[in-house]
């Protein structure tokens, strides 16, 4: 009865937790509806039980991350720092970051978006296979990408190098390759880089940052666990930009 009662009392409060994070959002649309537009909701009844869907899902989500991803990740990037194979480590990072960032559901959106828009602007001919095409290889360009930033991020927390130098030098390129990219380029580039960093990535990321700090002797979680995600938008930029000079 007791184990029953503290599961409840769990969910309980998750619920509570994420109603509460939801309701400054509920709050702003409903001003600008209710007292800016002054339109009633259409179709309040499916936005009630969607909203009560989006608090349910925001709880299991964040209490899966808290019993999942997060131990797992901190676990296999510490078994990793204590096994001392740098080669395999680099390997699991790459992996890491490749695989997280293809099975992002914002990027392939993204992706696909940007294929059409291309393809109406006379970029690549307007039929499923060159769109497909494109999206396709749009989405391995930042998955690429973004494994190779989070094996630059591991690297980092490795060597201990500071991380404003390597994130000035990186935005260095992106402001060069900005200039020089076609200008029909920059904004999916750009896009490409904050979409990377969502749902899948980010928990997994940063679990392995910690988990490596945390097992690397000299390094502090807090200051050298961070920033792998800074590592992971910025490199969808350069990449996409180059993307788009070659193809």
């Amino acid at each position: 009865m007791g184990d029953v009662f503290k599961i409840i009392h769990g969910l309980s409060r998750l619920l509570v937790d994420a109603g509460r994070d939801l309701i400054p959002i509920i709050a702003v649309i409903a001003f600008f509806q209710i007292v800016v537009l002054r339109q009633p909701f259409p179709n309040l009844g499916e936005i009630l039980i969607g909203t009560t869907l989006v608090i349910l899902g925001l709880a299991f989500f964040v209490r899966g991350l808290e019993m999942g991803l997060f131990p797992l990740g901190e676990s296999m990037a510490q078994d990793f720092a204590r096994k001392g194979s740098v080669a395999w480590l680099l390997a699991f990072a790459f992996a890491l970051g490749f695989g997280t960032t293809v099975a992002e559901p914002a990027l392939i959106a993204v992706a696909a978006e940007a294929a059409k828009t291309v393809a109406e602007a006379g970029g690549i001919d307007h039929d499923n296979e060159a769109m497909d095409s494109y999206a396709f290889g749009l989405r391995m360009t930042v998955a690429f990408s973004v494994g190779l930033a989070i094996v630059i991020g591991v690297i980092r927390i490795i060597k201990g190098w500071p991380i404003q130098w390597v994130i000035i030098i990186g935005y260095g390129l992106v402001v060069v390759l900005t200039m020089a990219a076609p200008p029909e380029i920059v904004g999916i580039a750009y896009d490409s880089g904050g979409v990377t960093t969502s749902t899948i990535t980010v928990p997994l990321v940063t679990a392995l940052g910690v988990g490596l700090a945390t097992a690397i002797r000299g390094r502090n979680p807090l200051t050298d666990g961070f920033g792998l995600i800074a590592f992971a938008s910025l490199t969808p930029m350069m990449f996409v930009m180059v993307y788009g000079m070659v193809y």
